[in-house]
């Protein structure tokens, strides 16, 4: 068989047409040096702040600081498997959690993930987990109680909805038995609960998720948990989580109740 030049063109011509390379493009900069959780990295110019960031394995690290020569990321993850030379990629996201209905019910770490064994989460709205308060003039006036379901506290220091209290006492006296029955308190009413377990044992948000599961509060309620365990980067955005998830409420018009445990 026989091939004529002018076949021989055109089919060259034919595959130089329906050529379709797809070319992905990534800013990338190199591990200076990794320690307690936090890596150095250089040559991320255009990194934002609270930018997600992966490195190798897939390990997702959280921009903190913005400097000259170089950016500090705080790693959510394992760092021993991360070493000085290491390529890392910018993901050009910002830390953001999913809100909304949808985590109702749901027990989730720092970063929205879902550890509860339901499956995963169908949110159609996300949060960053960090956004500006509104300023002191655009606040209402606390003029609406929000009860605790404890009578000595409603009755003598009445709390409001939009206040911020304190817990504080020693070890083992009820500290969160009384945030639970605050939970608790608000079954019958429009408020949306949200349980920010910061460095709490595993066993215990366990027993804490089985209580609200046994009252039925698990429907209105959202379990925010980074354990001891995990790493210092997920406790330390877990309250900005959990806030970020109750903020979503208010600015739908509707009320939230969140609860750090504990935030010391």
């Amino acid at each position: 068989m026989e091939l004529r030049a002018e076949e021989i063109s055109q089919i060259i011509k034919e595959q130089i047409t329906d050529y379709d390379k797809k070319v992905e493009l990534s800013e990338t900069g190199v591990v200076l040096s990794v320690g307690d959780g936090i890596a150095r990295i250089y040559g991320l110019e255009k990194a934002m702040a609270l930018e997600l960031v992966e490195f190798p394995g897939g390990i997702l690290g959280l921009v903190l600081n913005l400097e000259e020569d170089n950016v500090g990321v705080a790693i959510m993850g394992e760092d021993i498997h991360i070493k000085e030379g290491d390529i890392v990629k910018r993901t050009g996201r910002i830390a953001e959690v999913p809100v909304g209905e949808a985590v109702l019910g749901r027990v989730v770490t720092a970063v929205g993930e879902p550890i509860d064994g339901k499956g995963p989460i169908d949110a159609k709205e996300f949060s960053r987990v960090e956004m500006v308060a509104p300023g002191v003039i655009a606040r209402k006036s606390v003029h609406e109680p929000c009860y605790t379901g404890l009578k000595a506290v409603d009755a003598m220091t009445p709390v409001g909805r939009g206040q911020r209290e304190l817990i504080i006492g020693d070890r083992q006296i009820g500290k969160t038995a009384c945030a639970i029955d605050a939970i608790l308190a608000q079954k019958n009413t429009d408020v949306y609960c949200i349980y920010v377990a910061c460095g709490q044992k595993k066993s215990t948000v366990a027993q804490v998720v089985a209580v609200l599961e046994k009252h039925g509060a698990m429907e209105y309620t959202t379990v925010v948990s980074a354990c001891a365990s995990d790493p210092a980067t997920l406790q330390f955005i877990a309250p900005y989580a959990g806030c970020s998830m109750g903020e979503y409420f208010r600015d739908k018009g509707q009320h939230s109740l969140i609860i750090y445990d504990d935030l010391s």
